[in-house]
Parts: C-alpha cells; structure tokens; sequence
C-alpha cells in the first residue's frame, strides 16, 4: 500500500491541501449546510453522503479521462456545467413550491433518497469538481507506473477528508436551526407555541434554501471559465 502514496512529505502536502480545500465552501458545501438548517441532521448527513459519492464520481471520472475531455472541449464542459446549473436552479424551484403547504411536514420533511440523489447530482454535475481533481490530483502521483491508481487513492482520501469537514458543517448548521427554533420560548407554553412557530421558521428557511439554490444555479451559469477554480 505504502507503494501506492507519495513519498511522505509530499502525502504531508497532500494532506494539508486537501484540508485547506474541503473546509473551504462551495456548492456541495452549501447544498449541505441548507438541507440541515431546513430538515435537520440526518437530512444534512445524508447530503453528505450524496455529494462524497458524486465527489468520488469525479475522482474515477478525472482518472479514465473525463477531465481531460472537460479541459479541451468547450461543448463538454458547457454542457455539463450549463446541466448542473440547470439542476440547483429546479432545487431551488422545488424548495420555493413548498411554501403552498400548510403542513409542517410537508414543508420541512423529503425523503432520504431525493436527499441523497440531489446531493449526488449536485457534486457530480459540478464540472469544476472534475477540473479539480484533473489539475491538483496528479501532482502528488509519486510513480507512473501506478498513476492510475494512484488517483483513485488520492481521490478517495480527499473524499473522506471532505465527509469529515462536511460533517462539521452538518452539526454546526443543525445546531444553529435548533437553537433558532426554541428561542424564545418558556417552558409552560413551549409546546402549545411551538408546532406554530416551527412552521413560520421552516417557511423562512423554505426562502433560504430556495433562493440559495436558485442563486447558485444562476452564479455556475454565468461565472467561471475552464481555466478557473
């Protein structure tokens, strides 16, 4: 196994990058942060687990080539960027057609799936995400002879570094919308107040995170070129 990473200096480089980018926001980072403030932990968790899988999508994608093509072509990449674009806007239109219900769970529940699918479709529709892994990964291939392989491994370690970041995210999100929902309120009248008032925060919430996809959907439209990051 030892064979397959790069020498340990620059794994330690590796590993202090990879940091560094995980914790820094981005679209998978803000779909995370918006399915926790609107539907709790476990929704945030499952979002996580969708956009590591379509991270790790890309990672494979940047080994058998895929990147590569995004790079040279521009009909590639607008076609996916312009797809993924396209995506967090009908998230963010979905969100927004909530707001017609009236009930509480209508508006704060959705299914684990959709969750997790959505969180997929949103890392793996990212072609920067791709790009990413195309540019930064191969300079920590120690060998050609294994470079191949090498990506994948590389590609997974970033992943898991990010599910943990990612988490970290979740747990401060859930923690804040939590906080924000029983504030306010005393102990005598907490239930008899409540189911009202988690329905006015989840409406608000319903705005944040329709609008929070919508505008990111427009931003990956309109900004970023194949050289950027």
């Amino acid at each position: 196994m030892t064979d397959l990473l790069p020498p340990w200096p620059l794994f330690a480089a590796f590993l202090a990058a990879s940091l560094v980018l995980a914790v820094t926001p981005g679209p998978g980072v803000l779909y995370i942060v918006t399915r926790s403030l609107s539907q709790g932990r476990r929704s945030g968790l499952t979002s996580v687990a969708g956009v590591a899988l379509g991270n790790l999508g890309n990672a494979i994608a940047a080994t058998i080539g895929l990147a590569a093509l995004l790079a040279v072509s521009s009909t590639a990449f607008l076609v996916v960027k312009y797809a993924g674009a396209a995506y967090l806007i009908y998230l963010g239109i979905q969100a927004l057609r909530g707001l017609k219900s009236r009930s509480r769970d209508a508006i704060v529940e959705s299914p684990s799936w959709k969750i997790f699918r959505d969180g997929f479709a949103v890392a793996l529709l990212n072609p920067k995400t791709a790009l990413f892994f195309a540019a930064f990964l191969p300079q920590f291939i120690a060998s050609d002879e294994a470079s191949a392989l090498q990506v994948v491994i590389l590609g997974t370690i970033f992943v898991a570094i990010a599910v943990v970041t990612d988490t970290g995210y979740v747990l401060v999100a859930a923690a804040v919308a939590r906080t924000r929902l029983t504030r306010g309120f005393g102990h005598d009248d907490l239930n008899a107040r409540q189911p009202r008032e988690e329905l006015r925060v989840a409406r608000g919430l319903r705005w944040l995170t329709g609008g929070t996809f919508i505008g990111l959907g427009l931003i990956a439209a309109v900004t970023g070129s194949r050289s950027s990051q």
